[in-house]
């Protein structure tokens, strides 16, 4: 059968490479199903995947997205987990700019029933993300501290949810004013705006509290100056990078490489004395790491976390305007596009 998507045509370097296809599509195999897509949730891997800045961006010619939520069309003949017609929502290791894709039936899990398609596709990634950084790796515990940068985002919105369900204070971080009454509505214990003074913002944010937590995905100044502010056994854990984020079609690559060598740097003997710790990862780590992220999920459903935030919905053939204004960072939840 034919399948439309979004293509990077001939390859990664520039969004202007993503074309709208037609291409045929195979049947699925033994363990595969067939999904006719209905949704697809944005990351901003998928913008270093087009400018080719992201480690795990396939060679060649590829199709974007890493989320989507559909209805299974067809499956394979060894798939026992799935029926066709269920409503699903799943992740990809790209490849989910589409109306239709086949993928094993361990990336896929049911999508919630009163749950809509939007609401499926912007669910997995982020809170994968929120749930393993805090608890996998930060190993949070009640009554801690915990930093939240791009805190109205959607990781930062599941963060929060995760973090006060542990019995922790969360103090978010935005970009502008305009996003602080989200932070209220979320029930963040503080919010501040990100600027020049981040350093003193946070010290007041903070009172007499401990940090003993950080969600950093900024970089720059602002990893330095959280870092510094860290209690001992403090872990800051570093899941992006936006200053290396941009709005144009093209990375510039002379800014990208000044803000390359002006990046922060640690001093491993110094980490030693102030009993502090970094750690990075990068969400195709579950990918591939079923059996783990299936464990996490399953704590994830034990969890009364609510719906997920869609803050932007457009049309599948309205793709490059949701991902311009997603490179804005004027955004707050997740940005969608949907299919008919």
């Amino acid at each position: 059968m034919q399948r439309h998507a979004w293509r990077m045509m001939p390859k990664a370097g520039s969004i202007d490479h993503l074309k709208l296809v037609e291409e045929s599509i195979e049947n699925p195999e033994a363990y595969e199903v067939q999904i006719e897509v209905k949704a697809i949730g944005l990351n901003f891997a998928d913008i270093f995947a087009m400018y080719g800045l992201y480690g795990a961006t396939p060679p060649g010619s590829f199709v974007p997205g890493l989320e989507f939520s559909g209805i299974v069309l067809q499956k394979g003949g060894k798939v026992s987990s799935l029926s066709i017609g269920d409503k699903v929502m799943g992740v990809t290791r790209f490849g989910g700019y589409t109306s239709h894709l086949n993928i094993n039936q361990s990336y896929l899990v049911p999508l919630p029933e009163d749950w809509n398609f939007e609401e499926g596709a912007a669910y997995l990634v982020q809170v994968l993300t929120a749930y393993y950084g805090l608890v996998e790796l930060g190993n949070l515990k009640p009554e801690q501290t915990v930093l939240i940068q791009s805190a109205a985002g959607g990781v930062g919105l599941w963060a929060n949810r995760i973090a006060k369900l542990k019995g922790a204070f969360t103090i978010g971080c935005v970009g502008s004013e305009s996003k602080l009454p989200l932070l209220r509505t979320e029930g963040y214990d503080v919010g501040f705006v990100r600027g020049k003074n981040f350093r003193n913002e946070l010290h007041k944010a903070l009172g007499k509290r401990a940090l003993h937590l950080v969600m950093e995905c900024v970089g720059g100044r602002v990893f330095m100056d959280s870092y510094l502010a860290m209690a001992p056994e403090g872990r800051m854990i570093v899941y992006g990078s936006a200053r290396y984020a941009q709005t144009s079609a093209k990375p510039n690559y002379l800014k990208l490489l000044w803000l390359f060598w002006k990046r922060p740097k640690l001093d491993p003997q110094k980490m030693i004395e102030q009993n502090k710790a970094v750690m990075g990862f990068n969400l195709i780590y579950l990918y591939e790491n079923a059996p783990l992220l299936h464990k996490i999920l399953g704590e994830l459903s034990q969890m009364d976390l609510g719906k997920p935030h869609v803050g932007h919905s457009f049309g599948f053939n309205a793709m490059k305007e949701a991902i311009s204004l997603f490179q804005t960072g004027k955004t707050t939840g997740k940005v969608v596009v949907k299919l008919d």
